[in-house]
């Protein structure tokens, strides 16, 4: 069978299509050849939404920084020694603020307390966060469809393109929120091999909440959030510590296991990303080469292969790594 690497991007505004596609490839690649694995011909494909909250894209050209079309974060190779130590520090101060945010927030019936104030938070911090939830942000090329419709349908589509393949799905920000409710709810007949969630807010209390409402409207009343069944061999989460969107980095205690007893394993990594002098914790491209990652890619990529196959490929790979740019 053959294998995909399927991505999806976070919230806010992007590079066209093509652009971004080629970028993340190219972070994939950078995180292979890093870290020693040769692979540089893999399949990927990118489920690209930007286009529906914003109809005008970045524009690489643009090299004016005020102009609402610069791009702040392009992608740009990182450095072997640019990986700084994550903090233990920081992390037990964020396993604190974790209980105490679910304590004040959530619920036993993981219903929202202050509702309004964590609206408000969306509305002005995360806009496309906000206009995928509200009911009357429509999707301006068809103004029956609401925006969240648009998007989850993008990603539905490519999902039962590739359903014969063996799926590596991979979430970005807002585009794990997208994929977990498509995967509950909408297209539980794609089988996933292996989800990752990167830089993911799907442990914030006000996400759970809303995960939870939606839940209970589809499947009627349950009490826990539980991973969805087509995922089969696992689900990792990558979460660096200094990443405020991943602040919650723990999702291993916020959703059960699933019929193939697959529940979040967490993976607290380093996203090096770093352009003019500028950290970015948050980037997708930063997350994409850490080592963890390029290691579970490699992993699936070669599962299951002949060895003898998996040796010629891998000497073939390592020649491209080495005459060929990411």
């Amino acid at each position: 069978m053959s294998k995909i690497f399927i991505g999806i991007h976070g919230m806010n505004n992007k590079p066209p299509r093509r652009v971004l596609e080629k970028w993340w490839k190219k972070a994939i690649r950078e995180g292979f050849k890093l870290h020693r694995y040769p692979l540089f011909f893999f399949k990927f494909k990118l489920v690209y939404w930007a286009d529906i909250l914003h109809p005008v894209p970045l524009d690489p050209k643009i090299q004016n920084p005020q102009h609402p079309l610069f791009i702040k974060y392009p992608y740009s190779p990182g450095s072997k020694n640019n990986f700084p130590r994550s903090g233990k520090i920081r992390q037990k101060v964020l396993d604190v603020l974790e209980k105490q945010m679910d304590k004040i927030f959530l619920n036993e019936d993981l219903s929202i307390n202050f509702s309004s104030i964590n609206d408000l938070i969306i509305r002005r911090f995360f806009k496309d966060l906000d206009a995928y939830y509200r009911m009357d942000c429509f999707d301006p090329r068809n103004p029956q469809q609401t925006a969240k419709q648009a998007i989850q349908q993008r990603l539905i589509r490519t999902l039962k393109k590739y359903r014969r393949h063996e799926i590596f799905l991979i979430t970005h920000s807002m585009g794990s929120i997208v994929a977990f409710d498509v995967l509950s709810q909408l297209a539980q007949k794609v089988r996933i091999d292996t989800l990752a969630t990167i830089g993911s807010p799907l442990g914030f209390p006000v996400i759970l909440s809303k995960i939870s409402l939606e839940q209970k409207k589809a499947i009627g009343m349950q009490k826990n959030l539980r991973t969805p069944d087509n995922i089969v061999r696992g689900w990792y989460n990558f979460a660096d510590l200094r990443d405020s969107v991943a602040m919650d980095y723990n999702l291993g205690d916020d959703f059960f296991s699933n019929r193939y007893h697959v529940k979040p394993i967490d993976h607290v990594v380093v996203n090096n990303y770093e352009y003019r002098g500028v950290k970015n914790p948050h980037k997708s491209y930063g997350y994409l080469r850490c080592r963890e990652m390029a290691a579970l890619l490699f992993e699936f990529y070669n599962r299951d292969r002949n060895p003898l196959a998996i040796k010629l490929r891998n000497a073939f790979n390592r020649a491209a790594q080495t005459f060929f740019i990411f």
